[in-house]
């Protein structure tokens, strides 16, 4: 008889049969089989009882329906059945799913990190059992997800005409909103940044007076040791005069070397990727969002036709791991000392994931270091060899030397004001070789102290203090690793549930919250203040990890969380909403009296009053009834309604 393997995508079909040969039939599920049924209370599927939940559990949908018909039949023909589903809670539950559907007396769970023939095998000949820790920690993911969108957007239907609320969805899409309150709330400064510049064609910053007792010019300059500012960058002048000032005083006096600071710093290389990392460099250096990022590594992931059989190329790209497999760290050393033997060290580098990380898979590397991309480049599509590139280099670079950094400050002096320039050689290239991170070198002239310098010219140019900046999808998905919200599969997929919900626009590659959004947001921030707040969201993932290591009943702790924070919350917030919304049936405003927005006022939160008028295109602007001359007005750009802006901004140069 047949062995049956069944593992998650279709893509993955062929590259198992090429490993496995004859004897084997390589069956996928297509994800999911099946999902929470939609019956009972408020259409859950399931139950909350006081001890117990009672789950009920239907096909997904008619293909769903489909693949389990197909795969029982497999199963039946099958001496063995293996589940190679993917190494996550996911893939576990995708495989507690079917060896309850096949009716599987004792199912055969492999687990591999990396699709290479090496790896099937030694899974293969050890396989496990399913993780049931992990397969509870889903299930209450997954009850959690329902109730908190099942009780709580109904709320929103009729209050912001918001489709939806979530558990990871509702705590991100409050990042975004929160820092659009930040940039609409800034006032900008205007300043001053003053420098010099001396023979052959090196500048020096403004860096303050010269103090007048010698133990505080030593302090000083301890201070700005330990924080130097980039080299565009003087200390701030706050007037033009005072700018002008300081030119005219750096024009007048000579210039002199005050003293010279020399050291050599290492830095170390970086850690292979993560989920997390790798999305914000595909987005950084590639243009990618999450989404397309995963798609392609998934590509990677399954397998390609190479000529030597169909392989795997990277390991599993869902994780939140920066440590790897001792194989690949061989690899690696041998790699480095037949192409680059200065570039190995004398012992493999280490890195350490960050607090609270799961680690149950190891980085993001190829399966193979000598696939290197441009070996392989004529099998790859474009975007497929793009992606592969950063992961080879990124991995390979993990495991070389640190590089060495020559870096020089030079201080000067004019009468009673200093001046400072900083520089940058790199001494050894090191792991950059291969992960360029570096910021741009910039070379000083071999100077001494008390030697005299040749000023060319002293300018000053006037700048001014900029709001924080709007979240790209790669710095968005790394603020919600830093905060705890979600985890390394919900990513990508949380904020393509944003822009779907129109709650959030792409404008450039900025995150920019819609008004419905920001409304959204603000309704949910006044009603149920908790379901917004990341630590709070991150405390829920800390209660599934705490499932997912056994140290908590999953049932026990649902039951709890729902009976103690989302039952009386909801019933207070649907309370609040009643009072704030009255049905429409309600009786309609007094003639005359301004419609309500949904666009809460930035500082009160109050909801802002529509005022017609005839000289704005959208034909009335907003005011709050409770803030004194707030006005907002829309931005049929960035669609959104903004603050006035300040008098300078519109006066001309």
């Amino acid at each position: 008889m047949m062995r049956l393997l069944i593992c998650e995508s279709p893509g993955k079909i062929k590259t198992f049969k090429g490993i496995l040969g004859a004897g084997w039939d390589v069956q996928a599920s297509l994800g999911h089989v099946m999902e929470l049924a939609n019956d009972g209370a408020d259409h859950l599927g399931f139950d909350v009882g006081a001890e117990a939940v009672t789950c009920r559990y239907v096909p997904r949908g008619e293909r769903g329906a489909a693949t389990l018909k197909k795969l029982r039949a497999a199963a039946a023909k099958a001496q063995e059945v293996y589940l190679a589903t993917d190494p996550d809670r996911e893939g576990e539950a995708i495989a507690w799913h079917l060896a309850r559907e096949l009716r599987l007396k004792s199912p055969r769970r492999i687990r591999c990190t990396q699709i290479t023939e090496g790896a099937v095998r030694t899974a293969l000949q050890s396989p496990g059992r399913l993780d049931l820790d992990l397969v509870s920690a889903q299930r209450a993911r997954q009850c959690l997800d329902k109730l908190v969108g099942y009780k709580v957007s109904p709320l929103l239907w009729n209050a912001t005409g918001g489709k939806s609320a979530g558990r990871v969805q509702s705590a991100t899409l409050h990042l975004v909103c929160e820092r659009e309150r930040e940039i609409v709330a800034f006032v900008p400064v205007d300043y001053w940044s003053v420098w010099v510049e001396y023979a052959p064609g090196w500048r020096a910053y403004y860096q303050g007076d010269v103090p007048e007792r010698p133990e505080a010019t030593e302090a000083a300059d301890d201070a700005k040791s330990n924080q130097e500012a980039p080299p565009a960058e003087s200390t701030r002048v706050l007037s033009e005069a005072e700018a002008d000032r300081l030119v005219a005083l750096a024009r007048s006096h000579p210039h002199a070397v005050e003293g010279v600071e020399r050291r050599t710093v290492t830095k170390n290389p970086p850690a292979p990727f993560t989920t997390s990392t790798l999305q914000q460099a595909a987005g950084a250096l590639l243009g990618y969002n999450p989404e397309r990022t995963m798609g392609i590594a998934q590509q990677l992931y399954e397998g390609i036709d190479l000529p030597t059989g169909r392989k795997g190329l990277i390991t599993y790209m869902r994780t939140d791991s920066v440590e790897v497999a001792p194989e690949f760290i061989e690899q690696a050393r041998t790699y480095l000392q037949t192409h680059d033997p200065d570039n190995l060290p004398a012992r493999s580098a280490t890195h350490r994931s960050r607090a609270g990380a799961q680690q149950a898979h190891e980085a993001i590397r190829p399966t193979d270091v000598s696939l290197t991309p441009r070996t392989i480049r004529a099998h790859l599509s474009e975007e497929q060899l793009r992606l592969y590139d950063i992961v080879w280099r990124r991995a390979v670079a993990s495991q070389c030397a640190p590089a060495r950094l020559a870096k020089t400050k030079i201080l000067t002096r004019c009468g009673p004001v200093h001046w400072q320039a900083l520089g940058m050689t790199v001494a050894f290239a090191g792991y950059t070789r291969y992960w360029n991170d570096l910021e741009a070198a910039l070379a000083l002239p071999a100077l001494e102290a008390g030697q005299r310098l040749e000023l060319l010219r002293s300018a000053h140019e006037k700048k001014r203090t900029q709001p924080p900046p709007r979240y790209s999808e790669p710095k968005l998905v790394q603020l919600m690793e830093r905060k705890g919200v979600g985890r390394p599969s919900t990513y990508a997929s949380t904020i393509k549930t944003l822009k779907e919900r129109a709650y959030v626009a792409l404008q450039g590659r900025a995150l920019v919250p819609t008004e419905l959004g920001l409304a959204t947001d603000a309704l949910l921030g006044r009603t149920l203040p908790e379901l917004v707040d990341s630590a709070f969201t991150a405390r829920m993932e800390a209660g599934l990890d705490a499932i997912a290591a056994s140290r908590e009943p999953w049932e026990k702790y649902l039951i709890g969380w729902n009976a103690d924070y989302l039952v009386p919350a909801v019933a207070r917030a649907r309370a609040t909403i009643a009072a704030e919304f009255p049905k429409r049936s309600a009786a309609p405003p007094t003639a005359g009296a301004p419609a309500t927005s949904r666009t809460p006022c930035p500082h009160c939160r109050r909801l802002l009053s529509k005022v017609p008028s005839k000289k704005v295109k959208r034909g009335y602007f907003l005011k709050c009834p409770a803030c004194a001359d707030l006005v907002m007005f829309w931005n049929p750009w960035h669609k959104i309604w903004e603050l006035p802006k300040p008098k300078t901004d519109r006066q001309t140069p």
